[in-house]
């Protein structure tokens, strides 16, 4: 006959099961995949005990304050830090972790500064979150070697300008969200080397000036969104580039549609996609028409100006083989250029814009408003792409109006579609129906355990998986049954 409190232990030894594992105070901990909760503690520091293998570590809604090297293991896959206190960020906090694949660093409104190491040996790196970091500027190859990143979020920080080939290597970028920031121009390099681009967000920032080259490279982009601005005018050749655009919102800007505004309605006039109105403020006797609704006769003394056919023949018909050609090779990618923030970077390859170049606008205290949390304008897939392996995530939304940006559950399937995991990402249509989004300010469902799986008290007590209780339970009942039977 088995000793009291000796069988379960005979027997788990017998299966190789360990007796216990270790979990920080305050936190829940599981297997497969190993997983550390510590959510929503008020966590003024990481805390200690982390299992040294963990592969998905949530640290969200807390105070932490600074991240260093140490804190976590080279096995993490997935890290959500995001609504926490971060001001600083040792530049090693993540050398060597070749398998994280989505970090999310949002909502950390002092973070302020990166170092250009900070995300550097990231190879795997799929998902990265910034935004709501109160960034006003980004370090030259704060992206380098990214190579397989698809979402990058910068949205609701306080950019004023990107430097060119800032994105150069993000080869596999599929979505950049860049609205509700302070730009106030696009030159001709800054988005050079996002081949993959599908949606590029723009709106709610302070957009007076897109040189004409500003999406060269962008041959795959669906999706351009740029409300809410400032643009007085926009070539139509600008647009022309975009061969696979199907969505465009340009509405809320103080359009003057004169003779600079031939081109953009000539190519609005050709256009087969989704477009938003286009609302004139100027000339007087145009206000508060719609730029797509204009007839020819309606741009008097304007026959001198090429329309988009002339010029897109004459002037952009070699576009591709001059990007092409001055592209560096990804493995070396070229320094950015020192150019002055505020001046576009031009050579010789390539015209200068017909406009004068405007002044930058004044400072203001904080972000125009915009509506807030991630969001993006996704259709359906085509044939052909890779898919995106990137959990999707509802993020908050302070405005709705009629260009809230859609995102679809691409990977509804396979571990992420799991009940323990709170989607993360907005939802909306593409042609800007209603929405589904949840407040950013309200707290999120926290990331709850499958059943069985206990949290760990103020002593840190170990656990058993259900699993492996089940086992237990099993075997007991046969030896029983064996000796009873005897």
């Amino acid at each position: 006959m088995f000793k009291r409190g000796c069988g379960l232990e005979f027997l788990l030894v017998l299966c190789g099961l360990e007796l216990s594992w270790s979990c920080p105070r305050h936190c829940i901990c599981y297997s497969a995949p190993s997983t550390v909760s510590c959510q929503a503690h008020n966590f003024l520091s990481v805390p200690e005990g982390i299992p040294p293998h963990s592969e998905r570590i949530f640290l969200q809604n807390n105070k932490i304050h600074r991240l260093l090297r140490g804190h976590f293991s080279p096995t993490t896959v997935t890290l959500w830090i995001y609504s926490n206190n971060i001001t600083y960020i040792e530049p090693s906090t993540f050398q060597g972790f070749t398998l994280l694949e989505e970090l999310d660093l949002g909502d950390n409104r002092h973070l302020r500064t990166l170092s250009p190491e900070t995300f550097h040996g990231l190879g795997r790196l799929h998902a990265l979150h910034l935004y709501r970091c109160g960034l006003s500027a980004l370090p030259n190859n704060i992206f380098q070697g990214l190579r397989n990143l698809q979402y990058l979020y910068l949205q609701d920080n306080h950019l004023e300008y990107l430097q060119d080939d800032i994105f150069i290597d993000l080869h596999n970028l599929s979505h950049l969200f860049l609205h509700g920031n302070r730009l106030w121009s696009l030159h001709q390099n800054t988005f050079r080397g996002l081949r993959a681009l599908d949606r590029l967000l723009l709106h709610h920032n302070q957009l007076q000036w897109v040189d004409r080259l500003a999406f060269h490279d962008l041959k795959r982009l669906t999706t351009l969104y740029l409300f809410n601005n400032s643009l007085t005018e926009l070539a139509g050749e600008c647009l022309a580039l975009l061969g696979a655009l199907e969505y465009l919102r340009l509405n809320d800007n103080p359009w003057e549609c004169d003779c600079k505004a031939l081109s953009l309605w000539d190519w609005l006039k050709r256009f087969r996609g989704s477009t938003s109105s286009v609302g004139c403020v100027a000339p007087v006797e145009l206000a508060g028409k719609d730029l797509k609704q204009l007839r020819k006769e309606d741009f008097p003394n304007c026959s001198g100006s090429e329309s988009l056919h002339q010029s897109k023949t004459k002037s952009w018909a070699g576009t591709d083989k001059v990007s092409l050609k001055q592209e560096p090779q990804p493995a070396q990618p070229a320094q950015p250029p020192q150019t002055h923030p505020h001046q576009p970077h031009l050579t010789e390859q390539f015209p200068s814009s017909p406009s004068p170049l405007p002044q930058p606008p004044p400072a203001i205290n904080g972000v125009q408003a915009g509506p807030g949390g991630s969001s993006g304008v996704v259709t359906p897939q085509r044939p052909g792409r890779s898919r995106n392996c990137t959990r999707q995530r509802n993020r908050d939304s302070k405005g709705k109006g009629p260009n809230e940006v859609h995102t679809s559950k691409e990977m509804a399937d396979k571990e992420y579609s799991s009940p323990d995991f709170t989607g993360k990402y907005d939802h909306t249509s593409p042609d800007s129906s209603t929405t589904r989004r949840k407040h950013k300010c309200t707290p999120r469902t926290s990331v709850r355990p499958p059943s069985g799986v206990q949290q760990a008290t103020n002593r840190g007590n170990a656990y058993w998986p259900l699993s492996f209780f089940s086992s237990t339970v099993g075997l007991l009942v046969l030896l029983s049954t064996g000796f009873i039977l005897r």
